[in-house]
């Protein structure tokens, strides 16, 4: 069974149950997306992905609103832009994108300002550097909920990690904030793989920014499984 319906005035028929985002990626035309992953859930929280579909009060997000008979949809209207400009720039402004690549690309294409907002409060957090796989900083987590799924039903069925705190200061925290370790992680890496903003690092990769010569990163780990045998 199919549907049919228009989108930035093409024609398009897809499979019924088939989300806008789906139909877009399968037509050649780009939605923007940051929590949405092929490896993941979609679970519509960034909303950059929202489109205007003709009839509906409010913009939608379509990384899970499925494709309709007769659907009129629009990616890049005023008002579209203007709402994923919005996003953009909150997030820079309450946030560290210095290592999001994808995220500045999209600033630049939206016209965003980082300074758009100077008075909202920023997202602090110190580096979190207690396992040999990889560290945490929080202070580049944008909430994806990425490695959370990864984490859980998605993947890994670790339950290692989960959503922390309430409003502005709600986190991706370990239960009883205990270290990584001492929790049900198996270290896998996937949740490092998938995160978008480098708020989760490989150990190398960060030991090596801070100014650390591979072999100095070699006698280092050399000396962690000693102590660990």
């Amino acid at each position: 069974m199919t549907v049919t319906f228009l989108m930035d005035g093409k024609e398009i028929t897809i499979e019924d149950g088939k989300t806008l985002l789906e139909a877009a990626r399968e037509n050649g035309i780009d939605i923007p997306t940051i929590c949405f992953h092929e490896a993941t859930t979609a679970n519509a929280l960034c909303r950059i992905c929202v489109v205007e579909v003709e009839g509906m009060r409010v913009l939608q997000p379509a990384c899970i609103v499925e494709a309709a008979n007769s659907m009129k949809v629009q990616t890049r209207s005023e008002k579209v832009i203007r709402a994923r400009r919005t996003i953009l720039e909150m997030l820079a402004s309450t946030m560290d994108l210095s290592e999001a690549p994808e995220i500045q690309n999209m600033m630049y294409e939206y016209g965003a300002s980082s300074s758009r907002f100077p008075d909202a409060e920023r997202r602090e957090s110190e580096v979190k550097d207690d396992n040999p796989m990889y560290v945490r900083d929080y202070s580049k987590c944008l909430l994806c909920w990425r490695c959370v799924q990864v984490c859980a039903e998605d993947a890994q069925y670790t339950f290692a990690i989960n959503f922390d705190g309430r409003g502005f200061e709600t986190q991706i925290g370990t239960f009883f904030d205990r270290t990584i370790p001492e929790t049900s992680c198996v270290l896998c890496g996937q949740c490092v793989a998938v995160c978008p903003t480098g708020a989760l690092k490989p150990k190398r990769e960060y030991l090596l920014e801070q100014g650390m010569s591979p072999q100095e990163i070699s006698v280092l780990n050399t000396g962690r499984k000693k102590r660990k045998n």
